[in-house]
């Protein structure tokens, strides 16, 4: 697209923008608004902006602007986030864990004492080493291929349907994004 050399051409025809083809006082050679500023430099003022804004605490009327924007959009909000990436909602979800410590420790107690109570008594020496071998080889698939594996419950510890058992014959390493997808859902026909 052809744009005008002036800014006074641009204001006059009632054009959104101008290029020179000359560097900006920031040194950017790029389109120019009609109104002032070099398009680069708005875009580096904006990023600056939303950083500054980022770092200071909501107010109360911004996060109850945003409780009623969840409320009264709440379906397709819970869309946009199922329809996430899974890495996007790892990284999320460890952002959130960073901010918040003393949540992600009792999540994580409250996931181990269910393993606990899920293990029963009469499991032997030689089953507990298989599971945690299963544990130790889904680090390691995690580290050879960078992507995420986890130990899954083929029949889950907590579900609707039914609840399995924390032992080897339920256990089995595939890909976090598998796992993600299964949830806490029994599969017809354990893989």
């Amino acid at each position: 697209m052809d744009y005008l050399k002036t800014r006074k051409e641009a204001k006059e025809i009632g054009a959104k923008y101008y290029f020179t083809g000359e560097p900006c006082s920031r040194g950017h050679v790029a389109l120019r608004k009609t109104k002032g500023n070099c398009v680069e430099c708005l875009k580096e003022d904006w990023v600056i902006d939303n950083a500054k804004r980022a770092e200071k605490p909501k107010t109360e009327a911004a996060k109850a602007a945003g409780r009623r924007y969840y409320e009264k959009n709440k379906n397709e909000v819970k869309a946009r986030a199922a329809a996430r990436p899974a890495e996007e909602k790892r990284k999320h979800k460890d952002a959130y864990d960073a901010k918040n410590p003393e949540q992600r420790r009792a999540r994580v107690s409250v996931r181990r004492r269910r393993s606990r109570r899920a293990t029963p008594s009469w499991i032997n020496k030689d089953q507990k080493k298989v599971m945690t071998c299963l544990y130790i080889e889904a680090q390691r698939l995690t580290k050879l291929t960078g992507e995420r594996y986890v130990v899954d419950h083929i029949v889950p510890l907590i579900s609707d349907e039914v609840c399995g058992l924390h032992v080897p014959w339920n256990l089995r390493v595939i890909t976090q994004d598998e796992n993600l997808v299964k949830s806490n859902k029994l599969l017809d026909t354990p893989q």
